[in-house]
């Protein structure tokens, strides 16, 4: 499981014209699976976002998470996040899973975060989406498991 996260004072996905989901304060996360990802791997890294301290407090360091910031969160899912661009000209999408596996994953994610008392906006699995990001500072991650 990989997910890029960005600090955004806002963010939205829209899908053929129509908002799909839009935040303001929060993180905006793109989120990729592969084959080998499992419910462990997503609980892990819902706990992991949840915890994240990525905004200033008053002294200008990074010590407030979310729930302190009244944060929201935009998920939106994006194989693309496993494309192997190492041979040839076109990156092979091969490490990313069938939607039969990161779908019921993706889901997890999202109904995990919601669990923990987080506000969560969404896209839609597998839709043609553009996503409008304004960054909130220099304070991109990327996160592994």
């Amino acid at each position: 499981m990989r997910i890029v996260l960005q600090r955004v004072s806002k963010a939205s996905v829209t899908i053929n014209g129509r908002v799909a989901g839009a935040i303001e304060r929060g993180f905006c996360i793109l989120v990729g699976f592969t084959h080998q990802d499992t419910t462990v791997q997503v609980d892990w890294m819902a706990d992991k976002v949840a915890g994240l301290r990525l905004f200033t407090d008053a002294e200008d360091k990074m010590n407030l998470g979310l729930e302190e910031v009244g944060g929201g969160l935009l998920v939106v899912s994006q194989f693309t996040l496993y494309g192997d661009a190492q041979k040839g000209r076109r990156p092979s999408f091969i490490d990313a899973a069938r939607p039969e596996v990161a779908i019921p994953l993706y889901e997890r994610f999202v109904a995990q975060l919601k669990a923990k008392g987080l506000r969560v906006e969404t896209g839609e699995f597998g839709a043609m989406m553009q996503v409008e990001i304004h960054n909130d500072g220099p304070v991109t991650l990327i996160i592994d498991k």
